[in-house]
């Protein structure tokens, strides 16, 4: 985990390379997407941070009938909601193989015209 400037807090949303979620410098929770202010007590002071891609697999769902055109090129392709090390919850792409439960680790893949967290279930 590393403390973002203001202009480094670019992630996947932008076209980076990085899952990057804010804290609240009042009550200290965490949140993901970015917010203004802080979901549990309203404070505008928020630090951002980069998760380190990590977690577990919190649900599972195989998508076999694409919503467009270009994502019918991906399909079949598996949507996971993770429940990062860091204390929040995302939904990103993942391995065909995963299970809730798994653990695993974020790369980014293609996916129609831009990069998205891809979760496979972490090898050690």
């Amino acid at each position: 985990m590393s403390t973002l400037t203001e202009a480094e807090h670019r992630d996947w949303t932008d076209g980076g390379t990085a899952i990057v979620y804010q804290r609240c410098n009042g009550c200290c929770a965490i949140q993901y997407f970015r917010r203004a202010f802080c979901h549990e007590c309203g404070c505008s002071e928020l630090s951002f941070l980069t998760a380190k891609g990590s977690g577990v697999v919190y649900a599972v769902s195989n998508v076999t009938r694409a919503p467009t055109l270009e994502a019918r090129a991906h399909g079949p392709y598996t949507i996971v909601l993770v429940d990062a090390d860091e204390g929040f919850r995302l939904m990103a792409h993942g391995a065909t193989d995963l299970a809730i439960g798994d653990r695993v680790t974020a790369s980014f893949s293609r996916f129609v015209d831009r990069l998205v967290p891809y979760f496979e279930r972490t090898t050690s």
